[in-house]
Parts: C-alpha cells; structure tokens; sequence
C-alpha cells in the first residue's frame, strides 16, 4: 500500500447466518433488515468526509452481503450505488465443510478442530478450507495494489487480517479483533480510529 493512503474498511451488514453465529465464509448469503440498517448508519458516518471521499476508490468483495452494503454506504452518500469495483482477494476466509455450520454444532461434532483452532488461530486450517495465514496473503496482495484512498466492503476475516498486519499486532490474537457490522474502521499512517 502506498504511504499516506487511507484505508475506510466498512464490514458487510448483518446477514441472518451473523445472526445465528453460523459460519458463512464464501457461501453467498445476503443481508437482513439489520444488516441493510447497519449498512446505512456508515454510509451517514462516511458524510462529513465528503467531498473527499468521493474521489477516493471503492472496492468490495463480490459476494452479495459486501457489495449490497457498499451500494447502500455509497447512496448514503449521494454517489452513483453501482460505481465500484469488485476484488476476489477480499472474499472472507473460506471455512471448508465448517461453512453452513453453526458454532454450537461445531464445538460437540467437530471438538478437535475447535480445540486447534484455538490453540493456533493464525495457522489453522478447517478440513477444506484456509487458513488466517493463507487469508493475510490474499489479502496483502490486493493491499499491494492500493495507492489511493480507498473505501472497502469486505468481510470479518478481511479486517482483522488487515488490522493485524498494517498495525503490526500479533497475529496469534486475530480472532479477538472486535470487527463491529455498525462502525467504519479508518486506518492512516499506522493508527486506526473507529466512525
């Protein structure tokens, strides 16, 4: 990322899966009424940028939640909804056989794999899936390509990984990250601040 950018990462909107706490990774599931509502509230937080956010690049994921939830931020900002584009590296983390499944299910049927996850966030990899490892490089190649101030839609895997890796954290703590569906996470010149 080239230096002084500033980066506007806005995490999709509720989707009824958030809701029950099932693991969604790439499966296309889209937004509720929350989620749209959410989606709204930081777009109106995005306002008082304006006019320069509006000269800033716009770039989501393309899996529906993300992109409905920048075509709302960007009509909350008087801006055409359908001008953006789409990046496949800021898809989420892809869970493998854990995707449909719910939290609850998973730590009886599948104990082993939640007991190492836990124990190694960072390298740990469900059974046809990726690895918050493998997810930072994907996301750090598109992050190679950012040299203009850029709002993002993307998913919680997407913003912690970036977070850890722009401000230095310590990776074995990516899953603590909060990543918030109601707030803009700004980060510029090594800091962060939340809208």
């Amino acid at each position: 990322m080239k230096d002084g950018v500033t980066l506007y990462c806005i995490r999709h909107g509720e989707t009824d899966w958030n809701a029950q706490s099932r693991y969604q990774g790439q499966v296309d599931v889209p937004l509720n009424a929350t989620g749209r509502a959410q989606a709204h509230r930081n777009g109106v937080a995005l306002r008082s940028l304006l006019p320069d956010i509006a000269k800033a690049d716009y770039v989501s994921s393309p899996l529906s939640r993300a992109r409905e939830t920048m075509r709302i931020v960007r009509q909350a900002l008087d801006l055409p909804p359908d001008d953006f584009q789409f990046d496949d590296r800021l898809k989420e983390v892809h869970y493998g056989n854990w995707e449909g499944q719910l939290l609850e299910t998973l730590v009886s049927t599948e104990a082993d794999g939640i007991a190492a996850r836990r124990a190694d966030p960072y390298h740990f990899k469900p059974p046809g899936g990726e690895s918050y490892q493998e997810l930072l490089q994907r996301m750090c190649s598109w992050l190679e390509t950012v040299e203009r101030d850029t709002v993002v839609t993307t998913h919680g895997g997407i913003t912690r990984t970036m977070r850890a890796h722009l401000l230095g954290l310590d990776r074995d703590r990516i899953l603590e990250l909060e990543v918030p569906q109601d707030k803009v996470l700004i980060i510029r010149r090594g800091e962060m601040s939340w809208v």
